[in-house]
């Protein structure tokens, strides 16, 4: 959602310490770090390839869905230049969100960014772009899947996921002729809700997926009790959305110092608070904050440097956010 909303976040400060989970990927330093300064970004493999990603990445539900006037067009180029200067790969959207995906493929082709950002990202990678479809029907499904790829101005998609389950079958059918045929390098199902995630895991189990996107954060823990252990199980992949409770967590926390001990994590504002609570369990790959604000980007991506908590810790974590 909109962060631009939300309560003001402090700039992020020096971050110092290596992390623990996943592996560590040198970055550029932050607008946030003198030029001297080197930092880590935490990164995951894609279990189906070894492929490694960003543990946080760009969601654009809402944040994207604008029309590029010239100061929208500007402050979206800014959000998403800064993403790729500090290492960014996935960004995920949906024919679902408006004119999101048309709004990501004329900003990064008019940038370059998906050109530039394979040798500025340290892990070797262009942006990762997912996407999703989101309709029922074999050929409204193929339909819904050529329009993506039209407004997002490429000729093949990182990650096509069929939303919220919706004609899964049918769909992951198509996609599987469409990996085969290098149209699209992954698949998956996506949902945003915890009652869906009975259906949710059917399918983990039913179907070869390489990705699964759900909704998991402080405040909705539901996808740690069966969804995440499955995914490791199974080798899928995970994209967590929603990591901020749909900006919820940050009303709760409104006008609270951020705790002494969160240091102990390099962790210097709530929203990385939020993030690496979730990113430091080792079943999540990435989790996609959305923002169109280039000073909560940054902070966002703060979330993926330095340690991470410990399960003593995140279970102090938890304890605090329930006191509250």
């Amino acid at each position: 959602m909109n962060l631009g909303e939300q309560m003001t976040r402090r700039e992020a400060a020096r971050l110092i310490g290596v992390g623990a989970a996943g592996l560590l990927l040198p970055i550029r330093a932050s607008h946030a770090q003198s030029a001297t300064e080197s930092s880590t970004m935490i990164a995951r493999p894609i279990p189906s390839s070894g492929e490694k990603l960003p543990v946080i990445g760009l969601g654009t539900w809402r944040t994207f869905d604008v029309d590029l006037t010239s100061d929208t067009r500007r402050q979206l180029d800014n959000v998403l230049s800064l993403f790729m200067e500090l290492g960014g790969r996935v960004i995920d959207t949906s024919p679902m969100y408006g004119r999101a995906e048309d709004v990501i493929g004329d900003l990064t082709s008019t940038l370059g960014i998906r050109e530039k950002s394979a040798t500025a990202n340290p892990s070797g990678g262009g942006l990762f772009l997912a996407t999703k479809v989101w309709t029922r029907g074999q050929e409204n499904g193929i339909r819904s899947m050529e329009r993506s790829m039209v407004r997002l101005r490429t000729k093949q998609i990182d990650l096509m996921q069929v939303h919220n389950l919706v004609d899964a079958h049918t769909h992951l059918a198509t996609l599987r002729e469409w990996k085969e045929q290098r149209r699209v390098r992954y698949i998956g199902i996506t949902h945003y809700e915890s009652g869906a995630f009975n259906e949710v895991e059917k399918l983990m189990r039913s179907e070869k997926l390489d990705f699964v996107q759900i909704n998991y954060s402080l405040m909705e823990r539901e996808a740690e009790e069966r969804v995440l252990p499955l995914a490791q199980e199974r080798g899928i992949a995970v994209i967590v959305n929603r990591p901020f409770g749909a900006g919820d967590l940050f009303g709760k926390v409104r006008s609270k110092p951020l705790p002494d001990w969160a240091a102990e994590f390099d962790c210097r504002s709530w929203a990385q608070f939020f993030l690496k609570w979730i990113v430091a369990n080792p079943a999540v790959t990435c989790a996609i904050p959305a923002t169109d604000k280039a000073r909560h980007l940054e902070d966002n991506m703060q979330g993926c440097i330095g340690r991470l908590p410990d399960a003593k810790m995140r279970r102090r974590m938890i304890e605090l956010m329930a006191s509250l």
